[in-house]
């Protein structure tokens, strides 16, 4: 009599279906590949067990560093948001703030130094080096390193530390990218020693310049005839740019030697991005520059943790004043290309000058084309 009830209350309350139960395995993963984000998909992976066996197989991440530590920072046990603080205190002497990120902490292994500032999870031991809830206060901090290694299937990574890494002053561009395999292969850095906004363009309605080496003329600024004036030399202009050079080159190498780990431990991958939040400085390495590197160890500089940066051929461009068809003027506008001495000359100019005009987004991607169309001035640089 009871079985009877029993199916008669089935038939007039049936359970209820889940739907999303339905789905096939390959959509979601399709769905959580873009989502990308690692902490995001740690929450996925608390959801259900189905999730939690499904998050590992994700083939495109994206790891935001909340903060970077040193390992001798005393106060790195301390909250989030201290660190974070500490962590964006950037001094403004591009060499001085260069020691102090580096020697304090870029040039530790990524398994102490890009610290993901997550709560752990004590409830769901499975899934404790993703994202989750924890007890209240409790924060722990897991590496880039140590989050990836549940990740099999890794194809597109992306990593993205909080700042960049060279303390520069307000109204100062600095901007870098640059591409590694075992070592440099290419970097492009764009500068100026400021940039404004001009509210009066001298651009046409269509956006194109109609005299570019002339805008000068109208906004107090001295003909500009394509050459490097006398007074750049002088007033520590050539020094600056010198120093941007070398720093940028210099963080370029600390990223590319912290990869390291990641690239050896992660065969799938097929392409590797390592930026900033500023959009200060990019790292990056396609799926045969990350094959180059397995095959053939990077050459690490021995006197810091970092790769030794090769003998370098460099072309340089400058413009006193350059207004973008935006209307955006960078005064002392300077463009750099730098590539290993060793390799054949790519030019930077027509179908072979992709590296340096694709180098940056609009509208500095802009101000690079404008640039490389004026005088250029070739160096040489030492490995170091």
């Amino acid at each position: 009599m009871s079985s009877i009830r029993a199916d008669l209350g089935r038939k007039i309350h049936p359970e209820p279906i889940d739907h999303f139960d339905r789905l096939p395995d390959s959509l979601i993963l399709l769905i959580f590949n873009q989502i990308g984000d690692v902490k995001a998909l740690g929450r996925c992976c608390v959801v259900s067990k189905r999730f939690h066996s499904l998050v590992p197989q994700v083939d495109n991440v994206i790891v935001r560093v909340d903060c970077v530590i040193s390992d001798d920072d005393p106060s790195a046990t301390s909250s989030s948001s201290s660190a974070t603080s500490a962590a964006s205190d950037k001094l403004r002497h591009p060499i001085s703030s260069l020691f102090r990120f580096f020697f304090s902490g870029l040039f530790k292994p990524l398994q102490s130094l890009s610290q993901l500032i997550v709560p752990s999870t004590r409830r769901l031991p499975l899934s404790e080096d993703f994202d989750g809830e924890t007890e209240q206060n409790t924060v722990t901090h897991h590496s880039p390193t140590q989050v990836l290694k549940n990740f099999n299937e890794i194809k597109l990574l992306r990593i993205e530390l909080p700042s960049g890494e060279l303390g520069i002053d307000d109204g100062v561009l600095l901007k870098w990218k640059a591409d590694f395999g075992s070592t440099l292969d290419n970097c492009v850095i764009l500068g100026a020693s400021s940039v404004v906004q001009n509210m009066n363009s001298n651009f046409s309605s269509s956006g194109t310049c109609q005299n570019i080496d002339n805008v000068g003329n109208n906004n107090g600024v001295e003909n500009d005839n394509g050459s490097i004036p006398e007074s750049f030399y002088t007033n520590g202009g050539l020094k600056l740019r010198v120093v941007w050079t070398i720093s940028s080159l210099i963080a370029a190498s600390a990223r590319h030697y912290l990869l390291q780990p990641i690239i050896a431990e992660h065969k799938t991958l097929e392409s590797l991005v390592l930026t900033d939040s500023d959009g200060q400085g990019v790292l990056s390495m396609t799926k045969e520059q990350l094959e180059e590197l397995r095959v053939k160890p990077l050459s690490a500089s021995s006197a810091s943790k970092r790769t030794l940066v090769p003998a370098l051929n460099m072309r340089l461009w400058y413009a006193p004043h350059l207004e973008l068809p935006n209307g955006l003027v960078l005064k002392g506008a300077t463009l750099v290309a730098i590539r290993p001495s060793e390799q054949p000359k790519k030019e930077v100019v027509g179908s072979e000058g992709n590296w340096v005009a694709s180098a940056f987004e609009e509208p500095f991607g802009t101000a690079a084309r404008m640039l490389v169309k004026r005088r250029t001035y070739c160096l040489e640089m030492n490995s170091f």
